[in-house]
C-alpha cells in the first residue's frame, strides 16, 4: 500500500498533455483544428437561432380582367419588409443561449476524446516498437543460448554421455527460438506500418515520453469523458427549460413596411381609381400561447433525459475509478517483476564471475561463460521491457486527461 500511495502522488509533472500532440501527423492535427472551428461556428449559430430573419418580398403581376380585347393591361408591383421577432419567450431565449454554450462544451469534449484516443494510439505504437526491438534483442540472445546448449549436447552425445533424445530436444528448442524471432520481426514491420499511418515522426529517432502517475482525485477531476458527461447533463438541464418555455406565452415585436405601385389604375373596375403608388408601415406586439396535446409528454421526456444524464455522471466516475485501480494493480505487478528480474540478474552476475574463474582454471568451458553472460543481458532487457509495459499502462490514464492538464 505504501508503494501505491507514493506512486499516486504524480502524473505528468513535467510533461503537459499538449507535449504529445506532435506524435500524430500534421494532417490529422489540421483535421482536428477544423473540427474545433466547426464546433465554435455551430455554437454561434445555435446561440443566435432565436433571432428571426427579416423577410424581404417583391412581387410583380400583370392582368387584364375587364377587357380581353384591349392591349392595355393592369400592372401591379409590391415590395415589403416584414419582421416578426420574439422578444420574450418565458425564459426560452436565455436558456436557449445557455443550451448553445453547453452544447459547444459537449462537442468540444467529444473532439478532445477522439484526439486523445489517436494520440494514445500513436504513442502506444511507438512504445510497442521499442519494446519489440528489445524483444528481438532478447530473442537473439536466447537463440544464442539455445545454440550453445545444442552444441554442448552434441558433444556429450558424440562422447556417449547422452542419448539422441536429448540432442533432438535441443534441436527442437533451438528451432522454436528461431521461429519466435521471425514472428517478432513480422510483428515489428506491422507496428511500424501502423505508426507511420498516424504519425510523421521517424520511429527510429522519436523520443518516447516519460509518463508518471497521477492521483485518483486528479484523474477523475480532469477526465475528458467525465467532463463530457457533465456537460451533457448541463445541456439537458437547459434543454428541459427550453422545452418548458416552448409551451409558455411568447411576446413578439412585429413590424412591416410595404410599397405598392399600380399602373393603369382606371382598369381596376372601381368608381374612384386607386392611387398609382402607395407606401405604408405597421408595427405592434403579438402574444402567442401554444396549446398542444403532447405538451406535458414532451416536457416529461426532456425531464427524464436530464435525470438519466445525472445518473450517467456518477456511473462514469465509478467506471474510471475501477480503471484507475486496475492500472495501479498492474503497475504494482510490473514492479514485482522488475524486482524479481533484478534478483535474477544479480544471481547470474555472481555465477558469471565464479564461472569465469573456473574457466580460467580449466574447470568450465567458454560455452558456460557465454551462456551466463547472455542470461545477464536478457535480464537487463526484461527490465527495460517491463518499464515500457508500465508506460503503456499509464497511457490508459493519459488518454482520458483533458488538453490543459499538466
Amino acid at each position: 500500500m505504501k508503494h501505491l500511495a507514493l506512486c499516486s502522488a504524480l502524473l505528468f509533472s513535467s510533461l503537459g498533455a499538449e507535449a504529445l500532440d506532435p506524435y500524430i501527423s500534421g494532417l490529422k492535427t489540421k483535421a482536428f483544428s477544423y473540427e474545433y472551428e466547426k464546433a465554435d461556428v455551430d455554437k454561434k449559430k445555435l446561440r443566435d437561432s432565436w433571432i428571426q430573419p427579416l423577410q424581404l418580398k417583391y412581387t410583380i403581376s400583370k392582368s387584364n380582367p375587364y377587357n380581353e380585347k384591349t392591349d392595355t393591361v393592369q400592372k401591379t408591383q409590391n415590395a415589403a419588409i416584414v419582421m416578426d421577432q420574439p422578444i420574450f419567450k418565458s425564459g426560452g431565449i436565455y436558456y436557449g443561449i445557455k443550451f448553445a454554450q453547453a452544447s459547444y462544451e459537449y462537442n468540444k469534449y467529444s473532439i478532445d476524446a477522439a484526439k486523445r484516443k489517436l494520440i494514445k494510439e500513436a504513442v502506444a505504437l511507438l512504445m510497442q516498437i521499442r519494446q519489440n526491438t528489445l524483444g528481438i534483442q532478447k530473442q537473439e540472445l536466447q537463440i544464442d543460448n539455445a545454440r550453445i546448449s545444442l552444441e554442448q549436447k552434441r558433444e556429450e552425445y558424440l562422447n556417449g554421455q547422452l542419448d539422441s533424445g536429448f540432442l533432438n530436444s535441443a534441436i527442437i528448442e533451438k528451432n522454436r527460438a528461431v521461429q519466435a524471432l521471425y514472428d517478432l520481426q513480422t510483428n515489428q514491420e506491422r507496428l511500424i506500418s501502423k505508426f507511420e499511418a498516424v504519425s510523421d515522426l521517424d520511429y527510429k529517432e522519436a523520443r518516447i515520453p516519460s509518463l508518471k502517475l497521477i492521483s485518483e482525485e486528479s484523474f477523475l477531476q480532469n477526465n475528458v469523458d467525465i467532463k463530457q458527461i457533465q456537460s451533457e447533463n448541463e445541456r439537458n438541464s437547459y434543454q428541459k427549460n427550453v422545452t418548458v418555455a416552448k409551451y409558455l406565452p411568447t411576446l413578439s415585436l412585429t413590424a412591416g413596411y410595404s410599397w405598392d405601385k399600380l399602373e393603369n389604375p382606371s382598369f381596376s373596375g372601381q368608381t374612384f381609381p386607386s392611387p398609382p403608388e402607395t407606401k405604408y408601415y405597421n408595427y405592434g406586439l403579438k402574444l402567442t400561447i401554444p396549446l398542444d396535446f403532447n405538451t406535458f409528454r414532451d416536457i416529461e421526456s426532456s425531464r427524464v433525459e436530464y435525470l438519466k444524464s445525472r445518473i450517467l455522471v456518477d456511473d462514469k466516475k465509478r467506471e474510471y475509478k475501477a480503471l484507475y485501480e486496475q492500472v495501479m494493480q498492474n503497475m504494482k505487478n510490473f514492479d514485482k517483476k522488475i524486482v524479481l528480474s533484478k534478483e535474477n540478474k544479480e544471481l547470474y552476475r555472481t555465477l558469471l564471475a565464479d564461472t569465469k574463474q573456473l574457466y580460467s582454471a580449466g574447470y568450465k568451458t567458454e560455452y558456460d561463460v557465454k551462456n551466463l553472460a547472455n542470461s545477464v543481458e536478457i535480464e537487463n532487457l526484461d527490465q527495460k521491457m517491463f518499464e515500457l509495459e508500465k508506460q503503456l499502462e499509464l497511457l490508459n490514464l493519459y488518454e482520458k486527461l483533458m488538453n490543459d492538464e499538466v
